[in-house]
């Protein structure tokens, strides 16, 4: 018998180690795109080079998202979300070790290994959110947490700047950053981390909240769903169509320190307050969003309605970027692209919570898996694609690229509400849900 307290809210504790990991996960995997610029110098790189640097690290994501979300699936949130971080860590270290001479080389074995790391986290944190958090706190808790790629994106380059200069000394040194905190956080995860059900910090009354959507009669079993019972699913595939517009906040992630400094002449030890703004953005953005179609629920809509019509908002959001290539003005394209990220975390926060509104939890890290393989695949041509552009016609190659970037979340919306206009959620044999309780 568990001895349980008389109240708590526990899950808040869970929500903040998510916080706190992909705060991590974000900081290690910008850090290239701020020194961008700086080791393009200092390796003699061109366009394609840097592209088939970022293109190794999204091969190994797309990768690592089908293998890291079914073996999480498989372990349990505890288990494989510390796998998850114990391979990232090492390999964002193992970027200090490269040396010049084998630089592309070198920088690409470590990105495959940081990206087939890096893959976990997403699926690992949205399956810890649909055991922690009822349906209609999920876009909420996981806003919150999407809100910290903000934040490691913000500190990279506040801390890169502070200890890399201009021309490259002491490059290596932000990579080893991470492998300290990323330790304390698996010693920490290991510690506290149980479902709700086993935890004996969880009271009689949050628990009772927790699973207070649970459909009588329907608990999941043990048994694990294997991907040839999620692929042949239409549903599976509409929450991947959703991911393809991770390609557009990669964009920006990896190529936006090197459109400003190309476009506005931006180095490296002024790129923080630009990033800090665009980013501050991207971090309402994502709370927002996820703000958004709770209100609706709380409003009566079901969730069919509520994650829809948030998404459309957050399309329009975005739409403005299209606009960036014919500013003249840094801070207006500093605004702009801001805007979008912040459209574009809020969009997230609403597609995320889509795998765990429709799927039994014991299937959401692979669902989630398989959609940003699909992601990263869409990014990988578009970086391949970028990068070829950029060394044959120059910066022009950027007004295709925001022209797509801001354009593609309503494309891909009407697609998604083509494809599954009810979202009926399934149960834990894949069969659907009646539709009374959609809501």
């Amino acid at each position: 018998m568990i001895e349980r307290p008389q109240t708590s809210k526990y899950r808040y504790t869970i929500l903040a180690m998510l916080l706190y990991a992909t705060s991590v996960n974000y900081f290690d995997r910008s850090i290239i795109g701020v020194m961008a610029p700086t080791l393009q110098k200092l390796f003699h790189w061109t366009n394609s080079d840097y592209s088939y640097i970022i293109i190794s690290f999204q091969t190994a994501y797309a990768i690592g998202m089908l293998v890291m979300g079914s073996i999480i699936d498989r372990l349990g949130s505890r288990k494989g979300y510390s796998l998850s971080i114990g391979i990232w860590a090492f390999f964002g270290m193992l970027h200090a070790a490269v040396q010049p001479v084998f630089s592309v080389i070198g920088f690409s074995f470590a990105r495959f290994g940081l990206g087939f790391g890096e893959s976990g986290n997403f699926p690992a944190a949205i399956k810890v959110v649909a055991e922690w958090f009822p349906k209609k706190d999920r876009a909420l808790a996981t806003g919150i947490f999407n809100a910290s790629t903000s934040i490691g994106a913000i500190a990279a380059p506040f801390i890169v700047g502070a200890i890399v200069s201009v021309d490259g000394k002491n490059w290596q040194y932000p990579f080893l950053i991470t492998g300290v905190l990323s330790s304390v956080w698996v010693f920490i995860w290991w510690r506290i981390y149980k479902k709700p059900e086993d935890h004996p910090k969880v009271s009689k009354d949050e628990l009772e909240y927790i699973l207070s959507d649970r459909v009588p009669g329907e608990e999941e079993s043990a048994e694990k769903l294997p991907w040839k019972a999620l692929l042949p699913k239409r549903k599976t595939w509409v929450f991947a169509i959703a991911k393809i517009t991770d390609a557009v906040w990669w964009f920006y992630l990896f190529w936006g320190a090197k459109f400003l400094a190309h476009r506005f002449g931006v180095n490296i030890k002024d790129i923080a307050l630009p990033f800090f703004v665009l980013y501050i953005l991207a971090d309402a953005g994502s709370i927002f969003g996820g703000y958004l179609s709770k209100a609706f629920i709380n409003k009566g809509w079901n969730i069919n309605k509520s994650r829809k019509i948030s998404m459309l908002i957050c399309a329009l959001i975005i739409l403005p970027v299209v606009m960036v290539a014919y500013t003249q003005n840094e801070w207006v394209a500093v605004f702009l692209i801001g805007l979008a990220a912040a459209g574009h975390q809020a969009w997230s926060a609403n597609v995320f919570t889509l795998a765990s509104d429709v799927f039994p939890k014991k299937a959401t890290a692979s669902v989630v898996g398989i959609g940003g393989m699909v992601g990263s695949v869409a990014s990988i041509i578009a970086n391949f694609i970028l990068g070829s552009v950029l060394d044959k016609s120059g910066n022009h190659g950027y007004f295709w690229a925001f022209l797509v970037a801001g354009s593609v979340y309503l494309i891909i919306l009407g697609i998604i509400h083509a494809m599954d206009p009810k979202m009926v959620p399934l149960d834990e044999n894949l069969k659907p849900v009646y539709a009374s309780k959609t809501a």
